[in-house]
Formats: structure tokens, sequence, C-alpha cells
């Protein structure tokens, strides 16, 4: 496995694993970010994704993450926190299925 492409599975592994050490608050989200995190990691197995997608990728599952935190950091998460969050991961959703179906490859 490539250095950089070992970097953005060893990131995933991370985010995966700072997601389920967090309240289970928001079960829905985290399992959203789960698979989220799955599809973008068979994309680099499949090589439909270029390091640099990779990358851009990761950074916004990790801003997610992010706005994730922040929502649950007082201890309740408002409908409006979760509509946000939502609509982030719809977002990203499209992103990586859309990085994922271009024509770019990985060089091997």
């Amino acid at each position: 496995m490539k250095p950089n492409a070992w970097f953005a599975f060893a990131a995933s592994v991370l985010l995966v694993a700072s997601a389920q050490a967090q309240t289970t608050s928001t079960p829905r989200i985290d399992q959203r970010q789960e698979n989220q995190q799955r599809r973008i990691e068979e994309g680099v197995k499949s090589g439909q994704l270029t390091e640099k997608e990779v990358a851009r990728l990761q950074k916004g599952q990790a801003r997610i993450q992010k706005m994730e935190d922040r929502a649950v950091a007082d201890g309740k998460v408002t409908a409006k926190e979760r509509a946000r969050i939502e609509k982030a991961q719809d977002r990203e959703s499209r992103r990586i299925a859309r990085e994922r179906h271009d024509r770019q490859r990985a060089k091997k």
C-alpha cells in the first residue's frame, strides 16, 4: 500500500474510532458517518479515488465530525443541529458518489 493511501486509511480508522468513542446520543448520524467512511475506503481499495480526492473527502468527513462533536458537547443535540448535520452528510454523500464515479483513477 502506498504511503499516502496508508495515511488515508489510518485517518479513516481514527475518524471511525473517535465517532464510536463519543456518546451515543446520535446513533443515526454515527452510523451514517461509518457508512460514508466505508464508501471512501472501498473507493481507495478499488482505485476509484485519487489521493487528492481521498484527502478532500476525508476533510469533509472531519468537518461533519466536528459539527457533531460541537452539537453533543452540551449534552443535547437539538432538532436544528441534527438537521444541519444531516444536510451536511447528504452533501458529502453526493460528493463521495460523484468522486467515485468520475473517470479519474488512482495511479498504481
